[in-house]
């Protein structure tokens, strides 16, 4: 079993396609093919049902998945050291986030961090914090840096300095000084999708009021703050959102923007308990704590 037979496993696991594996991976459909066929000879078990023209993890493809995922992740870790101890921080970084923390609190980090490092390559992964995570647990990324907070003993949860929530609303919705029950109660919500930490918050909020998001209450789910916002603008709904997000809008004209009296949120930089880490992830981990 090689290194390359898992990359080449891994991609086409995770899309379930040979074709778009092979372009992702920029190899031919035939030595992807065989790459598979070899793992499978070796160890005479099949990893892929062929299912007319896709493909699907068997069992044993499932359970190897993560195992797959893990070597490569160690490999990289591995060869990170190696960089490392010959002169300097080079190799790559692979960073998870979530949208909030990836748009607009991250890239004056990644800026210092280029700047202090040019030798590093840094890959960043965005998607929610439910998916941060994952990517984190399975090796697909060494670090994340999240909105909402993970729990899982596999992992070293650290808090950051992070942002303020606001309540958003349409510029001709009149808000009162303060907001009732009852006020809550009136609202439609546009709200990001399950999983996000922004969504968790609002969910958490309610229920202190006794109240929680239903059916009758959403009137649209999207999976981007910009999204969430330009909604919230065109005067269908009200939602919760970061500061950093809202701010150029409220101050623009755009949409009004309501203290409700949230503390400050933190955000939580997550790694592996078994990852030692690297020169470069402890760098990493100083420059967020600035």
């Amino acid at each position: 079993m090689t290194l390359e037979q898992l990359r080449i496993f891994i991609a086409v696991a995770e899309r379930e396609h040979l074709t778009r594996a092979s372009e992702t991976l920029n190899l031919t459909q035939s030595a992807v093919s065989s790459a598979i066929a070899a793992l499978e000879a070796r160890y005479g078990t099949k990893l892929f049902d062929r299912i007319g023209r896709g493909i699907a993890l068997t069992e044993a493809g499932r359970l190897f998945l993560p195992e797959a995922r893990a070597v490569l992740a160690r490999a990289r870790e591995a060869e990170q050291t190696l960089h490392e101890v010959t002169g300097g921080l080079r190799g790559m970084l692979k960073i998870a986030a979530s949208q909030t923390v990836a748009n607009f609190w991250l890239p004056e980090r990644l800026a210092r961090f280029h700047g202090a490092y040019p030798g590093l390559t840094l890959v960043l992964k965005i998607g929610n914090t439910d998916r941060a995570v994952a990517q984190v647990l399975a090796g697909e990324a060494d670090i994340a840096v999240v909105e909402g907070r993970a729990d899982d003993p596999r992992l070293v949860i650290s808090p950051l300095t992070g942002d303020r929530l606001v309540l958003i609303a349409p510029l001709d919705l009149a808000l009162p000084e303060t907001l009732t029950q009852a006020d809550w109660t009136g609202f439609r919500f546009i709200v990001r999708e399950a999983g996000s930490g922004t969504r968790h918050i609002l969910e958490d909020y309610l229920a202190t009021i006794d109240l929680k998001l239903d059916g009758g209450s959403i009137v649209m789910e999207l999976p981007s703050n910009e999204a969430v916002r330009g909604v919230v603008e065109a005067g269908l709904g009200v939602s919760l959102q970061s500061e950093l997000v809202a701010r150029r809008a409220i101050r623009a004209g755009l949409l009004q923007g309501k203290d409700i009296g949230l503390p400050p949120r933190f955000f939580y930089l997550i790694r592996l308990k078994e990852r030692s880490g690297t020169r470069a992830e402890k760098a990493f981990i100083d420059i967020c704590k600035v």
